[in-house]
């Protein structure tokens, strides 16, 4: 079975040209771009197209230089304003707080690089779409503002006075993934890391090494190479173990594998990592990856056998104490992990796309298991066959770059999308992608539900019959009357399949107090939790909750004066950390929860 499936997941991977996207580049020789970039801030995109709106050859990219005085060129990279990489512009400078549009980026850089060996550039995300050259060249481009991507740039690379140049787009784009209208910022920039990544020739591109679907005692996987001269030995070791076996690749690289082993389970409990080690005839990895199973039987979720309770939270990627910024790095991954922790998690939802490296690997490992989605979100373009291709291209490289980290035990394919047989067709589709790239986790989304009488919420939407969990959002009290609402309020399903409440809430204004009947006091969202948890702890088939939200975030929708000011106060937290009161109320209940 699991040949079958590695079978399908190689025709997928190679016939979409995925094959080049390179994993665990922590484990690998890496050069940092990050730093100050020259910037050029272009809304009318003069630096792409000419007067006559057609690409321009000798656009920004091309990085001219006045040769003498009567040349004329209207644009320059220096002494021009600069930004930090990685980093949104919208946080750095106030007068693009607001900006959507194009802005160029320029790095110098010097690189020797051995011989035979190659370079590649890889980007970490950049929103929304970019395009890349290198010394004027172009590379290529990419879409999609929270997924990786690199290029090969070993014949384009000097050893001195390199330039790199991006033209980055924020733009929302009705056609887009995500579409115009979304509930968080709109970061624009490159937000995650740069770096170069050099390698031998031929290398260790990828692999896949995970506990076989339903089997404690089973590691299996694939390695797969890159480069000219594929047929290669390879090797995997895990050494405290004492595991070693060695395979043969075929003439594209690949080989699969399966063997015995007794390794000690990965949990929440017991976030236990080992050192896995690859090697090849010119290329040697390494990586941590933690060994657990996760299925569903009935209603329960089970993690290596057992069924869990998911003591969930969802998070937005956004740093904590910058007062709004998209959060990149390993202590904005920590701190806002540790906060979770704190709360009496032993999960949570990284809302509403894949979130930066750092926080599945310090998920890992902190022992927190993770729902990782793509913003497949609201009122996507359901026909649209270019915002479907680009739904998948997202979803690859999210379960590309992620899918050895123990954490992920859900890969969600939409955030509350309204009903059709389009979106259906569309959302089937997404799902059959994940399962050939991704055999061994499970699949959900946050579904619809509606009322069959003043009283029943009923949850059947029919793309549950193609997941595993069905995730619902829900607001009563806050979106749906009254706290009090709760209080009489009945949920039934027609799935025999467990249940997360992926969002609950309502918002406060932190220190802004009150009676629990006066909106936006932490007094009301108090009773908003008081009265969710005594509701949904009752009904039998929900195995887990992630309500919304761990910390206030940013949201051009919420222009309340005052209270909002144009973010999001259903935060548990306000942005520095000063705990709500409603935040108590679910420690207290996953405390309880812990010790059932």
């Amino acid at each position: 079975m699991f040949k079958k499936i590695l079978i399908l997941f190689l025709t997928f991977y190679c016939g979409l040209n995925f094959a080049q996207l390179i994993t665990n580049v922590d484990n690998r020789k890496t050069t940092s771009l990050n730093g100050e970039w020259n910037i050029i801030i272009d809304p009318y995109e003069n630096g792409y197209y000419d007067y006559r709106y057609m690409p321009n050859e000798n656009g920004y990219f091309k990085n001219f230089k006045q040769k003498d005085k009567s040349q004329l060129v209207e644009y320059s990279f220096e002494g021009n304003e600069k930004l930090n990489v990685p980093g949104d512009w919208n946080s750095q400078k106030d007068q693009l707080f607001w900006y959507e549009g194009t802005i160029w980026y320029k790095k110098s850089f010097d690189y020797k690089k051995n011989d035979n060996n190659r370079v590649f550039v890889y980007f970490g995300a950049v929103n929304y779409e970019a395009k890349v050259y290198l010394n004027g060249g172009y590379l290529g481009e990419h879409t999609g503002g929270f997924t990786p991507f690199n290029f090969d740039v070993t014949d384009l690379l000097k050893a001195t006075d390199n330039f790199l140049i991006l033209k980055v787009d924020n733009k929302r784009l009705r056609e887009g993934v995500p579409t115009l209208n979304t509930d968080w910022f709109n970061y624009g920039g490159i937000t995650r890391r740069v770096m170069l990544i050099e390698t031998p020739s031929v290398f260790i591109n990828d692999s896949f090494i995970q506990l076989e679907k339903g089997n404690k005692n089973k590691i299996a996987g694939w390695i797969k190479l890159n480069g000219s001269d594929k047929n290669e030995s390879v090797e995997i070791k895990i050494p405290e173990l004492n595991i070693t076996h060695s395979y043969k690749t075929n003439n594209e690289g690949y080989v699969s594998f399966s063997f015995d082993a007794d390794p000690e389970l990965w949990s929440p409990e017991n976030p236990k990592l080992y050192k896995v080690v690859l090697k090849s005839n010119s290329d040697e990895l390494s990586d941590k990856i933690g060994f657990r199973t996760i299925e569903t039987k009935g209603t329960d979720i089970l993690l290596n056998g057992k069924p869990i309770y998911l003591r969930g939270i969802s998070i937005h990627e956004e740093a904590p104490y910058l007062d709004g910024a998209r959060a990149f790095n390993k202590d904005h991954a920590r701190t806002l992990l540790t906060w979770a922790k704190d709360l009496g998690c032993n999960f949570v939802r990284l809302a509403h796309y894949p979130h930066n490296e750092f926080m599945t690997r310090t998920a890992d490992e902190m022992g927190l298991l993770v729902w990782s989605e793509i913003p497949v979100y609201w009122t996507i373009l359901w026909e649209n066959e270019a915002t479907l291709n680009n739904a998948k291209t997202q979803l690859s490289e999210m379960i590309t770059r992620d899918k050895n980290r123990a954490s992920i035990i859900l890969w969600s394919m939409a955030n509350e999308t309204p009903l059709s047989d389009a979106r259906l067709s569309f959302l089937k589709k997404l799902v059959d992608q994940a399962r050939t790239l991704d055999p061994t986790r499970l699949i959900t989304a946050a579904m619809e539900r509606h009322y069959i009488n003043e009283n029943t919420q009923m949850i059947d939407d029919a793309f549950g019959e193609y997941v595993d969990v069905l995730g619902c959002n829900e607001y009563v009290g806050w979106y749906d009357g009254l706290p009090s609402k709760c209080e009489t309020m009945k949920w039934e399903t027609t799935y025999n399949k467990p249940v997360i409440i992926s969002e609950f809430g309502g918002g406060a204004l932190f220190g802004n107090h009150g009676d629990k009947l006066t909106r936006w006091t932490e007094e009301y969202q108090e009773d908003v939790y008081i009265k969710n948890i005594d509701m949904l702890k009752k009904v039998p088939f929900i195995k887990g909750m992630t309500p919304w939200i761990l910390k206030d975030f940013r949201s051009p929708r919420r222009p309340l004066p005052v209270i909002q000011n144009f973010w999001n106060r259903k935060g548990l937290m306000d942005d520095d950390g000063n705990k709500k009161e409603a935040y108590y109320i679910l420690k207290d209940f996953y405390e309880g929860k812990a010790n059932e």
